[in-house]
C-alpha cells in the first residue's frame, strides 16, 4: 500500500508573506520550486525524498558530509572593498578576494542554485533584539535548511510577515569552484562581503560553515557597538551568577556548560553589552564521539530526538541504531539540535553580567594544573594565547600531542584585530569584577599516551565547587612554571590530582616537558609582546 504524501505549503516561487519575501533581490531567478520557512517535519520529508540521508532509529536525521567532516579554514576569504578593508585583520585567517572574483563567483553560484530545487529559511542571529540581525539561507538540501533552522532563532509568524533579510548566505555545497577562474585556493569556498552583506559558501557539505560564517560576522559588527562577541557557552545558577567557559572544540565547553544543576544559556556562541550575555544562536552542536548516556545524559538524550540533525555518525543501515562510538566516518561526529531539546536551558537566551570566566584547555602534555584561578593580567594573557592541544587520530598526519594556540579561543572567526576583543573583555572583567579560571579537561599523571584524562566527574565537580564560591577560602599554590594560583583542596576531588607535577612517576620527565611547553606559549606570545600592558606581559610561564 503506498501513502500519499500532499506537498506541504509555501513550495512557491514567490511565497506569501511579508515584503522581503522574495529571491530576486537576492539576485536569483529560480526555474524550480523554492520552499519557504518550512517546518522540521516537511523538512524531513523532503530530505527523505531526495535521498540526503537517513531517518534513525530513535528519530535524529543522519547526513554524511564526505570528504569534507570539518572546517576548511584554507579556504575562507573576504572580499577586500572599500567599507570595511581598513578594518579587516588580514592575513593568513583572513585572507583578501578581490570584488571582481567575488562578483564571478557570485554569478556562478546564482546560475547555480537557479537549476536547483530550493529551500529558504529566514532566521534571527542574536538573542538581544537591541544586537539581533536578520539571516536569509538559500540552499538546495532540506537537511541543511534543518540545519540552520535548529542552530538560529527562530522568527514567529508575525516576525516572518514583516522580516526583511540584512544578510544573505547562498549555500551551493555540491558547486566546486575553479581556482583558475574564480581565485580561490581549491573547489572549496566560504567567501564574506561586508559591503553587499553577503556569504558565499560551496564545494563543502560541512554544515558546520554556515554556522560559523554566521560567527564571523558577528564578530566584525557588534564590536561597533560596544558589545563583545565571545567563542563560548554559557549557564546560569539559581541566584542569577552567570559563567562563561571559553574554549576550543574538545575542550568541554558544550559538555561542561549542559549542567543539570544550572541553565544553559548557550553552548557556543554569545555577546555581552552593557546589558549582560545574550545568546547568539537558538541550538546546539555538539560533538558526539563517544558520547555516554552516564556521563552527559541530556546531550545524549538529544541524539534519539525527532529533529535532531547527526552529521556523519555511523548508522546500521538495517536497524537504523547509531553507533556514538565508532569514528570509521570522522572524529568530528556531531549533534545539531534546537536549544530546548535541553530540559534546563534559559528560553529567552539572555542573563545578565558574568561573574566566573573559565578557560578551558585540553592539555595533552599533562602539564596544566586541573584548576587555577587567574588574575586579571593572567585572564587577559590565557585568553590571547588561546591554548589547547591536539591529539594523535583528531587530524590526519598528528601522532603524538601538538600544542595549538587559538587567539580569543576563536582565531578563524575572527576579522579584527585580536587587542580588539581582548581590550573589551578586560575592560569588563574589570568593571563587573570577574572571577577567572583555568580548568585543564586534558591529561594528567603524564602526556597523552602515558597518563590518563581527566574524569569527567572531577572536572565537574571543580567547576561547581568555584561558581559556588567554595574554592574562595581555600589556601592556593603558586604552579611552579605558570605562577597560577592552584588551590590545595576541592570538595569531591583527590587532593593528590590538583598539583600536575606529583601525579608524574618521573619528576624529572614532567620538569623537561614543563619546560618545553612553556617556551612554546613564550614564542607564541611575541606576537603580542608590543601590544600589550607590562603586566599582562609578564603574566605568562616563567623563564
Amino acid at each position: 500500500m503506498s501513502i500519499h504524501v500532499p506537498p506541504p505549503p509555501h513550495s512557491l516561487a514567490e511565497p506569501p508573506g511579508g515584503p522581503g519575501a522574495s529571491l530576486e533581490a537576492a539576485g536569483l531567478a529560480p526555474q524550480r520550486a523554492v520552499h519557504w520557512n518550512l517546518h522540521p517535519a516537511a523538512l524531513y520529508e523532503h530530505a527523505v525524498r531526495r535521498g540526503e540521508g537517513l531517518i534513525t532509529e530513535g528519530g535524529a536525521f543522519c547526513a554524511v558530509t564526505t570528504p569534507h567532516t570539518g572546517r576548511s579554514p584554507n579556504d575562507k576569504f573576504v572580499v577586500r572593498e572599500e567599507s570595511s578593508r581598513a578594518d579587516i585583520w588580514w592575513g593568513r585567517v583572513n585572507q583578501p578576494f578581490e570584488e571582481v572574483q567575488f562578483d564571478r563567483l557570485r554569478a556562478d553560484v546564482a546560475r547555480h542554485l537557479n537549476d536547483q530545487e530550493l529551500f529558504a529559511r529566514d532566521l534571527f542571529a542574536g538573542a538581544d533584539p537591541n544586537h539581533r540581525i536578520a539571516i536569509r539561507f538559500v540552499t538546495p538540501n532540506a537537511w541543511h535548511a534543518l540545519f540552520v533552522s535548529n542552530m538560529f532563532l527562530r522568527p514567529t509568524p508575525s516576525d516572518l510577515a514583516s522580516f526583511l533579510p540584512s544578510w544573505l548566505v547562498l549555500h551551493a555545497p555540491e558547486l566546486q569552484a575553479d581556482p583558475a577562474v574564480h581565485g580561490t585556493r581549491s573547489g572549496t569556498f566560504i567567501v564574506i562581503h561586508f559591503g553587499q552583506r553577503t556569504i558565499l559558501i560551496g564545494g563543502t557539505r560541512y554544515a558546520g560553515e554556515l554556522k560559523k560564517s554566521v560567527f564571523t560576522i558577528l564578530n566584525y559588527l557588534l564590536p561597533r557597538r560596544g558589545v563583545l562577541p565571545m567563542h563560548c557557552s554559557a549557564n546560569v545558577g539559581e541566584a542569577g551568577d552567570v559563567a562563561l567557559f571559553f574554549g576550543l572544540s574538545g575542550t568541554g565547553k558544550t559538555t561542561l556548560s549542559a549542567d543539570p544543576e544550572r541553565a544553559l544559556i548557550g553552548d557556543d556562541e554569545h555577546g555581552w553589552s552593557d546589558s549582560g550575555v545574550f545568546n547568539f544562536e537558538g541550538g546546539c552542536y555538539a560533538k558526539v564521539i563517544r558520547l555516554s548516556r552516564e556521563g552527559e545524559p541530556e546531550i545524549y538524550a538529544t541524539t534519539r530526538m525527532f529533529g535532531t540533525v547527526l552529521e556523519n555518525v555511523v548508522v546500521d543501515p538495517a536497524t537504523r541504531a547509531i553507533d556514538l562510538e565508532s569514528a570509521e566516518i570522522t572524529e568530528n561526529t556531531r549533534a545539531s539540535y534546537p536549544i530546548h531539546f535541553i530540559p534546563n536551558h534559559v528560553p529567552g537566551g539572555v542573563a545578565g553580567h558574568p561573574a566566573h570566566i573559565v578557560f578551558l584547555t585540553c592539555d595533552a602534555y599533562g602539564i596544566m594544573p586541573p584548576i587555577a584561578r587567574l588574575s586579571p593580567a593572567q585572564a587577559m594573557y590565557h585568553f590571547l594565547a588561546g591554548y589547547t592541544a591536539k591529539v594523535a587520530g583528531t587530524e590526519r598526519g598528528v601522532t603524538e600531542p601538538k600544542a595549538t594556540f587559538s587567539t580569543c579561543f576563536g582565531a578563524p572567526f575572527l576579522p579584527l584585530n585580536a587587542n580588539v576583543y581582548a581590550s573589551l573583555l578586560g575592560e569588563r572583567i574589570a568593571r563587573h569584577g570577574v572571577q577567572c579560571w583555568l580548568v585543564n579537561t586534558g591529561w594528567t599523571g603524564g602526556p597523552y599516551g602515558a597518563g590518563q584524562r581527566m574524569r569527567l566527574s572531577h572536572t565537574r565537580a571543580m567547576v561547581r565547587a568555584a561558581l559556588a564560591g567554595k574554592l574562595d577560602r581555600i589556601a592556593t599554590t603558586p604552579d611552579p612554571v605558570f605562577g597560577l594560583e592552584v588551590p590545595l583542596q576541592v570538595p569531591g576531588v583527590p587532593e593528590e590530582m590538583l598539583l600536575p607535577r606529583s601525579t608524574w612517576h618521573d619528576a624529572a620527565a614532567y620538569d623537561a616537558q614543563a619546560t618545553r611547553l612553556a617556551r612554546m606559549f613564550r614564542e607564541n606570545f611575541e606576537q603580542f609582546q608590543d601590544q600589550v600592558h607590562h603586566a599582562v606581559r609578564d603574566a605568562g610561564p616563567r623563564a
